[in-house]
């Protein structure tokens, strides 16, 4: 597809119509997200992003505690000047917990019991938790070292984007 002969509106359409596709090894089309407001957040927020972080998390989980804020720290740093976008995949047993948890996170989120959470686990076999993977703009693993990228880095993150590869 030639982007270049295309109005804003084309382009952005295009880049929706491309996401989907490309995502939709991970996620069906029709997913939808939330965030910590309870806004739902379509899977074409993710069109522009080239590194995508899967955060499987879960409240109950000290060791998740305790790295939840500094990936936050590293979210507020990296994202002004890098496409990326985190997504929180719980692992919390009742939807109270899982709203207070994502209440201290900037970024988005599968809504609770979301079909879409089992598979993922599956497809990245998470044996434990926390574990931080990263993929590309196409939904391709980059990692699934991507929690000892980010604490690797603390404080300044400048470099984790660099490491995302």
């Amino acid at each position: 597809i030639n982007a270049e002969y295309m109005g804003s509106e084309e382009k952005i359409f295009t880049s929706q119509i491309l996401l989907s596709r490309n995502m939709t090894s991970l996620f069906p089309e029709n997913q939808t997200f939330t965030n910590s407001s309870g806004e739902t957040i379509p899977l074409s927020s993710l069109a522009e992003k080239k590194k995508i972080g899967i955060y499987f998390s879960a409240h109950w989980c000290p060791p998740c505690r305790g790295f939840t804020p500094i990936l936050a720290d590293a979210y507020k740093k990296i994202t002004p000047e890098n496409p990326l976008e985190i997504i929180f995949v719980t692992s919390d047993k009742d939807q109270s917990m899982f709203k207070e948890y994502l209440s201290t996170m900037p970024w988005i989120a599968l809504p609770f019991g979301d079909p879409a959470i089992p598979t993922l686990k599956k497809m990245f076999n998470v044996t434990g938790i926390p574990l931080l993977v990263f993929v590309d703009g196409q939904g391709k693993l980059l990692t699934k070292e991507g929690r000892s990228i980010v604490q690797s880095d603390e404080p300044s993150f400048k470099q984790v984007w660099d490491k995302l590869v």
